[in-house]
């Protein structure tokens, strides 16, 4: 990963830059995939995690 020395000499990465526009953008765009019904609910994210935790081998849920 690419790291530069921020003012105080000390090295930042790249993920330390946070671009605001492309951020609310994306945010925006995930909102509007859940209000247009493409998400899936938390409940059966949950179901499928407590099955692979139990070692079950199961296909993630989709919607």
């Amino acid at each position: 990963m690419w790291q530069q020395e921020d003012a105080m000499g000390e090295l930042k990465s790249t993920f330390d830059e946070i671009d605001e526009a492309a951020e609310t953008r994306a945010i925006e765009e995930a909102e509007a995939e859940i209000d247009a019904g493409h998400g899936v609910p938390h409940e059966q994210v949950r179901e499928w995690l407590k099955k692979l935790a139990r070692g079950e081998i199961v296909p993630p849920p989709c919607n």
